[in-house]
């Protein structure tokens, strides 16, 4: 019996639900250790929803116990909400306990994304003694395949491609071990049990060689190399071998888009690049992205990485495969892994797949028998102005959940995106699950990808939504889809904008631009927005790109664009910017006969009877467009500089104009084009003609084409900069949200980030969220009408 000094502890009880990504990330085990310390009994287990914990304990400990949930959570865990319900009355068996597993609930749980092998899992790998020494597919509850092996939630077993490998007797105990870091770790394998690698010739045959030994010889002899890895496959070439980059290219029809590298580790990529800490620190990153990087003069690459380009895409080893690979003294020191498809298809998964349509591109197939659910490409960043930027959502970030900041909860919705760099976005209890890259939607693999990755998220998310969100433009495919969907909640197929549930909404490419970066940082107010892109289906029917609103969740004004650019042929002209310049160098002169000596040399060489057929088109006004897209005129400049008359891949004409404005050097401001802001009915428009007459004056006297180029960068920040500054002391508004295309551009970025802050703007954008259109479709979820406010509609 205790002394009348003693203070009776009082033993307390409450149900916690923990929701967001805690499943596959060892979080059981991590609760059921910081349970056992704080001394506490209970129970957890996984559930529809997330995890659920009933404890019994001290009131303090308890409230211990909720704090260091957050504190002290595994790395690769996000939690997006904790609920705490006192009991009056529970029974608990003493200790603490993890349960199966319980299903029957809407699933409300979210999805790790795959997570790069750990360094606890590197070094078993290479341990002698270890029993899973040199074995490809270790893995624990803080690495290895998640979203890519996964079927549906509970994430379990059995509800992944795992379930067909029965755990042997040492996998099941680790397994069962609360104190062992597999724990629970649903993929758990070894050499005993587990998936196996399989070495092919390039007709499929299985060769019997030591695959990893074998795929780093052909990799030394400049062999083309499909490996299967956690979300597809890859093709593989040595990335130092002239040669080898070249047939590469060759059998991919890629001629100049840049190739991606990978190598061991940071030391690895620092030999061979600049690396900050800041790039390190991504590179090494949970989720191991492509980091675009300045590479170094002499790094003994191939010049045929990326073509006309100082940077280059470089993520390390992510999985145990790779490293194994990777450490064999035959494998070259760095490696070319480029997406495994051919023209713009989706990339392989399936063994059967690759071995028919990689047949012809690869010489050998390093296979293995997990299957791989769903199809993930590499996520690629780039640090600018000091923070990482996601330039493509992908392995290691999709399908993480964003919440959504809504005064009333958002309805289901399946924002269904746009059709270039297209994802689309699925709202389930007012968080936002932003999809893998999905590509260009224009071939029928692509679309096909498309709708399987739309059915695998719903079925994964066990949600079914009652309220679709498109582009306003009507041929996307991405818009015709919502369009067919709408049946499905028994409507008519009429376009309602009001943006309640149960109906399809329409939203302004550019509007949906602006309103992804308000949804990344919980913004629901009015801002101005600089919009600059390759294209967007305007609200009058023409083609926007370059763009500066006011904006709110529920509509946009457009106060201010660049001058219209007519675009010769179309869409044609985006392949070839010599049209572009042509119609940029005709609109500075106003002269449509200008004699072959007056022009530009780079225009001067292109086919006499072509280049007479676009100068009548744009004479007449003929199949000729107007756009105030910002990356046409990209186009149109690099043409003018001779840096890009014909392209091969998007982007291109653009990125070999900054490549040119970063190599200016002391030369940054010998040269300052003139500014002019035109008021045309109430809206600012950037007049080019001067700008253009400027610089052809600048380009016929023999300035250095990279003076140029960093020149036109400077009077593109300097427009947007005084237009914004004027819009915002007509509307008072001073917080600007940057997104669009061109915003991968990073002296473009860099000097609008510097200038406007620099004037006193609260500049906003994207960093988690790609601010190209692959974050489009959440743009479209977060539009919002709210009649009881009074919200307009889009306009």
């Amino acid at each position: 019996m205790a002394d009348s000094g003693d203070v009776t502890e009082v033993t307390e009880y409450c149900a916690i639900r923990v929701q967001g990504i805690v499943q596959g990330v060892g979080f059981r085990p991590f609760v059921f250790r910081l349970a056992h310390e704080l001394g506490l009994e209970g129970t957890v287990a996984n559930d529809a929803g997330g995890v659920s914990i009933r404890l019994g304990g001290t009131k303090e400990h308890i409230e211990e116990f909720v704090r260091r949930l957050r504190s002290s959570a595994p790395v690769a865990a996000h939690i997006s909400g904790i609920d705490l319900k006192p009991l009056s009355d529970c029974t608990l068996a003493p200790g603490f306990h993890i349960l199966a597993s319980s299903g029957g609930a809407l699933a409300t749980a979210a999805i790790s994304p795959d997570l790069a092998t750990c360094p606890d899992c590197v070094a078993e790998i290479f341990d002698p003694a270890n029993r899973r020494f040199r074995y490809p597919f270790t893995n624990c509850t803080n690495c290895g395949p998640r979203f890519t092996i996964t079927a549906r939630i509970p994430y379990d077993r059995p509800n992944t491609s795992m379930g067909v490998f029965p755990m042997c007797a040492e996998c099941s105990r680790e397994y069962g071990d609360p104190f062992d870091r597999r724990f629970h770790a649903q993929p758990n394998a070894c050499p005993v049990c587990g998936p196996q690698l399989s070495w092919h010739g390039a007709d499929g045959r299985r060769l019997e060689a030591d695959p990893i030994l074998a795929a780093a010889q052909g990799l030394q002899q400049g062999a083309v190399v499909a490996i299967k890895g956690l979300g597809g496959f890859h093709l593989a070439v040595d990335a130092a071998n002239s040669r080898a980059v070249l047939r590469l290219r060759e059998r991919k029809n890629r001629p100049a888009k840049p190739l991606a590298i990978m190598v061991a580790d940071i030391a690895a990529a620092r030999r061979l690049c600049r690396v900050s800490a800041l790039e390190a620190e991504l590179l090494e990153s949970v989720a191991h992205p492509i980091v675009l990087l300045q590479a170094k003069e002499k790094s003994g690459l191939a010049p045929a990485l990326a073509p006309g380009l100082s940077i280059i895409g470089l993520m390390l080893a992510y999985t145990p495969l790779h490293h194994l690979l990777l450490a064999q003294a035959a494998t070259p020191k760095a490696l070319v892994m480029t997406s495994g498809n051919a023209g713009g298809s989706p990339i392989c998964t399936g063994n059967d797949e690759a071995l028919q349509r990689l047949q012809g591109l690869a010489d050998f197939f390093l296979l293995h028998n997990r299957d791989i659910l769903t199809r993930v490409d590499d996520s690629v960043m780039r640090v600018m102005a000091g923070l990482p930027r996601l330039i493509r959502r992908g392995r290691g970030f999709a399908p993480a959940p964003a919440p959504l900041p809504l005064a009333k909860p958002c309805p289901n919705t399946l924002a269904c995106g746009a059709a270039m760099k297209n994802t689309f976005c699925i709202v389930r209890n007012n968080e936002a699950y932003l999809s893998q890259h999905i590509g260009e939607l224009s071939n029928t693999e692509n679309y096909d990808f498309y709708l399987e990755s739309i059915a695998h998220l719903q079925e994964v998310l066990e949600c079914a939504p009652n309220r679709l969100a498109c582009d306003l433009h009507p041929d996307y495919i991405s818009s015709r889809y919502a369009g067919r969907q709408v049946g499905l909640f028994g409507r008519t197929g009429k376009v309602d904008k009001s943006g309640q549930s149960g109906q399809l909404i329409q939203v302004q490419h550019h509007h949906a631009h602006a309103l992804a970066v308000m949804a990344e940082h919980g913004l629901d107010e009015t801002v101005l927005a600089l919009i600059l892109d390759g294209a967007g289906y305007g609200g009058d029917g023409t083609v926007f790109g370059g763009e500066i609103y006011q904006v709110t969740r529920a509509g946009y004004q457009r106060l201010a664009h660049l001058a219209p650019l007519p675009l010769p042929g179309g869409d044609q002209a985006v392949l070839e910017p010599w049209r572009l310049g042509l119609a940029l160098f005709r609109q500075s002169t106003g002269d449509h006969d200008v004699p072959l000596a007056a022009l530009p040399h780079s225009l001067a060489q292109i086919n006499p009877e072509k280049r007479a057929v676009i100068a009548a088109l744009l004479q007449k006004g003929l199949n000729c467009p107007p756009s105030s897209s910002a990356g046409r005129l990209f186009d149109a400049v690099s043409a003018l500089l001779g840096l890009c008359l014909f392209s091969s891949y998007e982007g291109q004409a653009a990125m070999l104009l900054e490549a040119q404005a970063s190599l200016a050097g002391s030369a940054v401001n010998s040269v300052v084009l003139p500014l002019c802001i035109e008021n045309e009915a109430g809206i600012r428009r950037i007049a080019t003609k001067p700008m253009a007459k400027a610089l052809l004056k600048h380009l016929s006297a023999g300035r250095p084409v990279a003076t140029l180029a960093w020149a036109f960068h400077h009077w593109l920040a300097e427009s947007c900069r005084e237009a914004i500054a004027q819009l915002s002391e007509e509307t008072g508004l001073t917080k600007v949200v940057v997104a669009g295309g061109c915003m991968q551009n990073k002296v473009l970025f860099e000097m609008l980030q510097s200038s406007l802050s620099a004037d006193g703007f609260a500049v906003l954008s994207g960093s988690g969220i790609p601010m190209n259109d692959g974050g489009i479709a959440l743009g479209q979820a977060y539009y919002y009408r709210d009649k009881d406010r009074g919200d307009e509609p889009c306009v």
